[in-house]
């Protein structure tokens, strides 16, 4: 590894850990590397738009975004919620249970643990504190820990980005997500039965079976939305840039037409949003486009690659490595600086070891979405922190239950592969 490289990266880390905004910070580690090389500096612009254009996977962020947008800023997200509440509100902790099953469902439409925990996730804190029902900081924790699923289910943004950096098939990734997702809820469902009852959680006035449904009819046209994507996508209908052109649509056209939950003005709102996160998504995605030519062309892959040939490394070990320092950059660093820039760094010991890159993309993003609870810089804390003005120290207490039935959860996935790649092979993964 050159000096030049080297210096490189710790600017990028050095401007993203004090909070610079994550495309300036890898874009100025990119120009230092191109100076101190004495590479013509337009070759970032050059990288960032020949990247861009050239990637048609890429076109999925925007659409998956706007998506989420719509499901969220419509009525969507409550019809959702009452299903939820009708199916698990009546049990001990229930409404702690509702929280992490609107997060499964919502995260099969939005892509993005923000976009769950700014959205619906508000939603269901402003429910659960009513009344004294439970702690704010106990709310805003679960609802911290639950939108951390989102990325994990189907469909999800920072697989793709993973997909493009790892040359793995977006279909695939988004099948190995399902257990591990589902994995995930059921860890955090068991944790808030355990802490209610412990606790004296007091119980939801259950809601009548005969209700029932009225409710599943009200929230089904968006309960079937991911299975539209997934039988798109593996029924060898659709691309998967193409799911997420048709489920932005069908969110559309069933925000305006069928719940009629939309005015212009709205719509409007909804697209110059969408088109903000995209635009800071996309300048991210470029940043590490410059980064991943830096990488080629210092020949770091195959450096790594001949490192490992001399080590008698076990590739489980390997992994816990990674993962350890995954989880600790996680700390300090967004999730798509991690996934654009510091996985590709492995991705070479990953084939030297035998590790199966599909297993070690969905292990990486779980670490990545983990980080985004882990006091005392995660993302999502701040998140919930700015949308219900419930102290930092309040979540912070609350969040260190969640936080460490997902690492157990991390772990069982980290040293059982077959749980990941079950899905993907029933399909025909063969690696």
């Amino acid at each position: 590894m050159s000096v030049a490289f080297a210096l490189t990266l710790v600017l990028i880390l050095l401007l993203a850990s004090i909070g610079t905004p994550v495309a300036l910070a890898v874009i100025s580690g990119g120009i230092l590397f191109l100076i101190i090389d004495g590479q013509d500096i337009a070759l970032a612009g050059q990288q960032m738009l020949t990247g861009l254009y050239a990637s048609f996977v890429l076109l999925a962020v925007p659409l998956f975004i706007l998506a989420a947008n719509i499901m969220n800023s419509g009525s969507i997200s409550d019809r959702l919620l009452n299903f939820c509440i009708a199916c698990f509100g009546r049990f001990k902790g229930g409404l702690g249970h509702v929280n992490v099953t609107a997060s499964l469902i919502f995260s099969g439409m939005s892509g993005s643990a923000v976009a769950d925990a700014a959205g619906i996730g508000r939603i269901i804190i402003n429910m659960m504190t009513r009344e004294g029902r439970y702690p704010a900081g106990y709310a805003a924790a679960i609802t911290a820990a639950s939108a951390t699923i989102g990325p994990i289910i189907p469909p999800s943004i920072p697989m793709v980005m993973y997909a493009m950096v790892a040359g793995q098939s977006i279909g695939y990734l988004f099948l190995a997500g399902i257990i591990p997702g589902l994995l995930m809820g059921a860890t955090l469902m068991t944790a808030n039965g355990y802490l209610a009852r412990k606790r004296n959680y007091q119980i939801e006035q259950p809601v009548p079976i005969s209700e029932l449904p009225y409710a599943t009819s009200h929230a089904l046209p968006a309960l079937i939305m991911p299975g539209i994507l997934l039988y798109g996508i593996y029924g060898g209908l659709t691309t998967p840039t193409e799911a997420a052109a048709i489920a932005g649509a069908y969110a559309l056209l069933l925000s305006v037409f069928f719940y009629r939950a939309y005015s212009i003005n709205n719509l409007y709102q909804v697209f110059v949003e969408s088109a903000r996160s995209s635009a800071s998504i996309g300048l991210i995605i470029g940043a590490a486009l410059v980064v991943n030519y830096i990488v080629a062309s210092e020949n770091i892959p195959s450096m790594v690659t001949s490192q490992l040939v001399h080590l008698d490394v076990h590739p489980l070990m390997f992994l816990l490595i990674v993962n350890l320092l995954i989880l600790l950059l996680g700390a300090l660093l967004d999730a798509t600086t991690i996934i654009l820039v510091i996985l590709p760094l492995f991705i070479p010991g990953c084939r030297e070891l035998g590790i199966d890159l599909l297993h070690f993309g969905i292990v990486a993003i779980i670490n990545c979405m983990i980080g985004l609870i882990t006091p005392p810089y995660g993302v999502l804390l701040f998140v919930i922190n700015a949308v219900t003005d419930i102290s930092l120290r309040e979540i912070i207490s609350e969040i260190w239950p969640f936080l460490f039935i997902l690492l157990g959860a991390l772990l069982t996935l980290i040293a059982l592969p077959d749980l990941v790649l079950w899905l993907p092979r029933l399909f025909g993964y063969d690696n």
